[in-house]
């Protein structure tokens, strides 16, 4: 019963929750050879070490197995935790923006990482791949090879709840209904000074993860407010993309292009497939692979009698919304930053408000907050 009642109780740990040393101790009878095992406790490693370390417990030293548990080392997987204990605290009312509990665990897990010992991948790449994220140039055995490097990984940095006293301590402070990201940011970085553990080196790590947390956001702000924008245009962007599928069937079957106003053929345009494929980061030597596996996708849709469109290509749509955004990067720029906004202005920033709010999770504060971040990276 004793050996039944532990396996039960060993599985409901959450092991994502914390991290610490689970210390198992043997009692072996007198009278036989069978062993009764029990799960004394649950400690962490400096409390463990300190037992040790005292002489009068050298008694029990042979009659204990330690069982290392590290933190969780997946920043989706950490989001989750945040949100469970979000909703079981008194702030589960607040507004928290999309993507803010995501930057405070891309923190936390860089905390909790070690360096890779490969020189060509940094801690940034490591997170994404340890998140089951595409990297390009990476695959599954990279990941392998990457645990294998450190046995003790995730046996340090920083805990969940620091996060969760950080956010709670910045609605208490400001007394708010609505934070962001980089509202939660700047309080784990106050909260740096306040941490009893941390060193004065290892602030200054903590803080360059802050700094990578906070470059992550910029890039999901700006993809955030390029999408609202892009949908408003989406004739456009669907106008853009028959224009490179043109000139990709022209280019893979080396065939002409008929100019519509002259009628005169015409090359395919390598300088419209090129602006389009450079943003999504497909290199001089990859393009024509890349025009024929579109090709081929076509293909694949007519043989089944549906029709490529805009959704049909994950990475091409990508590189639509982006060649697009960065054509109405001016727009955006004036847009988001003008302090009296013009009719015309007002009603496209209401626009890209309303489908944020609507498609995306915001609320009105934080929509705008996003707007406003945005406009001044843009003007960087």
């Amino acid at each position: 019963m004793v050996l039944f009642l532990l396996k039960i109780c060993y599985k409901c740990i959450d092991k994502t929750f914390y991290k610490g040393l689970i210390i198992r101790f043997f009692y072996f009878s007198r009278y036989d050879s069978t062993a009764n095992e029990l799960i004394v406790a649950h400690t962490n490693e400096t409390e463990y070490r300190s037992f040790i370390s005292n002489k009068k417990n050298e008694a029990l030293h042979s009659r204990i197995i330690v069982m290392p548990v590290p933190y969780n080392l997946k920043v989706s997987e950490e989001e989750k935790i945040y949100e469970k204990m979000i909703r079981e605290s008194d702030v589960s009312d607040v507004h928290i923006a999309p993507h803010t509990l995501r930057v405070a665990a891309m923190f936390t897990i860089l905390t909790r990482l070690k360096d890779p010992k490969k020189g060509d991948i940094d801690l940034v790449k490591k997170m994404r791949l340890y998140d089951g994220e595409s990297v390009e140039g990476y695959n599954r055995t990279d990941v392998d090879e990457l645990k294998k490097e450190h046995s003790d990984e995730g046996m340090s940095g920083i805990d969940p709840r620091y996060v969760i006293n950080r956010i709670s301590s910045t609605i208490i402070r400001k007394n708010i209904t609505s934070i962001n990201a980089l509202d939660v940011l700047r309080s784990l970085k106050e909260g740096l000074d306040q941490h009893p553990s941390i060193t004065s080196e290892l602030k200054e790590r903590y803080l360059n993860f802050i700094s990578l947390a906070r470059k992550e956001y910029d890039d999901i702000a700006k993809k955030e407010v390029q999408k609202a924008f892009v949908y408003s245009y989406e004739e456009s962007a669907k106008t853009l993309m028959e224009n490179y599928l043109d000139n990709v069937e022209a280019y893979c079957n080396k065939a002409k292009l008929r100019d519509p106003l002259t009628g005169e053929e015409i090359s395919p345009d390598e300088k419209l497939m090129r602006s389009i494929e450079e943003q999504i980061g497909i290199s001089e030597n990859a393009k024509k692979a890349f025009r024929e596996e579109i090709l081929i996708r076509i293909s694949a849709y007519a043989r089944k009698g549906k029709r490529f469109d805009y959704n049909s290509h994950d990475r091409l749509r990508e590189a639509i919304q982006k060649k697009l955004f960065a054509d109405l990067k001016d727009v955006v720029k004036i847009t988001t930053s003008s302090k009296t906004p013009d009719e015309q202005q007002l009603k496209k920033v209401n626009e890209v408000v309303a489908r944020l709010i609507d498609e995306h999770g915001y609320n009105s504060t934080s929509a705008n907050e996003l707007l406003r971040y945005v406009g001044s990276l843009l003007n960087r």
